[in-house]
């Protein structure tokens, strides 16, 4: 079995200065792919870039919520279900769950994948800003929804099969297993082809951490790194001096438009035997068979 990595650039179009990171990363094959936000402020520049160069690796990240208080955006649709009184999608994932209605999100998140696609951007594939679809929060999952959509649009998506014991979140979550099985089983019966780890790292800074503390994190997942495919992210952005003063913890993005240009970086990754990979392999490869999927999410949902 072969390690494969794909390193995916959240939040694609949320600002000029997260644009220009990923647009550079993105040009050096440095990551694998993006995930572009239709509702947030930068996305024309983002979509027109992505657009012009027939980049084959931009995907969509459904935005349902708006979380920095210094950087506000609304929904395509202006549903009231789907905003806080200020006028803007909500700030964190409960007031989320807990406020919108299910049809609204539904038009949403048309309203989001056709707006991506007019743009002209040749789309990779999908996942959710901030997990908002999960239901990590309340229990209320739209997954089904969701995979029903993206199975209609032929794409891969960012959930994951197995969980990967070593990961600082996903690991240290209880009875997680039935919820990430019933969410494979439904994505393998619709057709959607998913990857096979999702690695995740603290996206606030941690106590003490340094840039080097911080590349050192993240290359020893490298020698770790389960057999399949696995994805990681990040968000990375340049340094910008209002982005600095206004974004928490934007130093670290700042970190990670560093990483994967640096050499400590590149060798880690050719030492480990890791391959860069992306969405388009999740896509050829990664198929399952929807009748015995079908049979084997039955046996999940009656255990």
């Amino acid at each position: 079995m072969s390690k494969r990595l794909i390193i995916n650039c959240d939040d694609f179009g949320q600002s000029p200065a997260m644009n220009q990171a990923i647009m550079h990363l993105l040009e050096e094959g440095k990551v694998s792919s993006a995930t572009i936000m239709a509702v947030a402020p930068g996305f024309e520049e983002a979509a027109a870039w992505s657009a012009r160069r027939r980049q084959p690796n931009v995907g969509i990240h459904l935005t349902m919520t708006s979380e920095f208080d210094a950087l506000r955006w609304s929904s395509l649709t202006g549903h009231p279900s789907l905003h806080d009184e200020s006028g803007h999608q909500y700030k964190t994932v409960k007031e989320f769950e807990v406020g919108t209605r299910t049809g609204a999100v539904l038009n949403e998140i048309d309203a989001q994948y056709k707006r991506v696609k007019k743009s002209g951007i040749v789309i990779s594939h999908v996942d959710n800003h901030m997990g908002s679809l999960y239901g990590i929060e309340t229990g209320r999952s739209l997954i089904p929804q969701a995979l029903w959509k993206i199975s209609r649009w032929g794409l891969p998506s960012r959930l994951f099969r197995y969980i990967y014991a070593d990961d600082p979140l996903l690991g240290s979550l209880s009875n997680i297993e039935r919820p990430v099985a019933l969410a494979a089983g439904l994505a393998d019966t619709f057709g959607v082809q998913i990857p096979d780890y999702l690695l995740s790292h603290p996206f606030h800074m941690q106590e003490g951490e340094t840039y080097d503390s911080f590349k050192q994190s993240i290359i020893d997942k490298l020698y770790k790194l389960p057999d399949g495919v696995s994805e990681t992210y990040i968000h990375p952005g340049i340094e910008d001096p209002w982005m600095l003063a206004n974004i928490p913890d934007w130093e670290k993005r700042v970190w990670e438009s560093r990483l994967p240009f640096d050499d400590d970086f590149t060798y880690a990754m050719h030492d480990a035997g890791v391959i860069l990979s992306d969405y388009r392999y999740v896509q050829q490869y990664l198929k399952r068979p929807r009748l015995s999927s079908a049979f084997k999410l039955l046996r999940v949902l009656t255990r």
